[in-house]
């Protein structure tokens, strides 16, 4: 599908240098950024995320550590 997006002439530069030097079209690097993006608010990765940093908190009080993950999950708009 194709659509028009207005962004800034900055941000328009940046991204046409970028796709130059990755040697990649200007819709392909949309497309991907788009992706990666959306990517990051899927509950799934929320999750992983979390998980890690809980592991890395092992040491941590695990009723601290809970309380702090149900208040991030609580304040994430899904």
């Amino acid at each position: 599908m194709k659509t028009a997006i207005s962004i800034p002439d900055e941000l328009f530069e940046q991204a046409e240098q970028l796709a130059e030097t990755l040697g990649t079209s200007r819709s392909e690097l949309y497309r991907n950024a788009l992706e990666r993006y959306l990517d990051s608010y899927s509950p799934d990765v929320i999750r992983e995320t979390l998980d890690r940093v809980l592991d890395a908190l092992e040491n941590t009080d695990s009723e601290l550590a809970s309380r702090a993950a149900e208040s991030v999950l609580r304040a994430t708009e899904w």
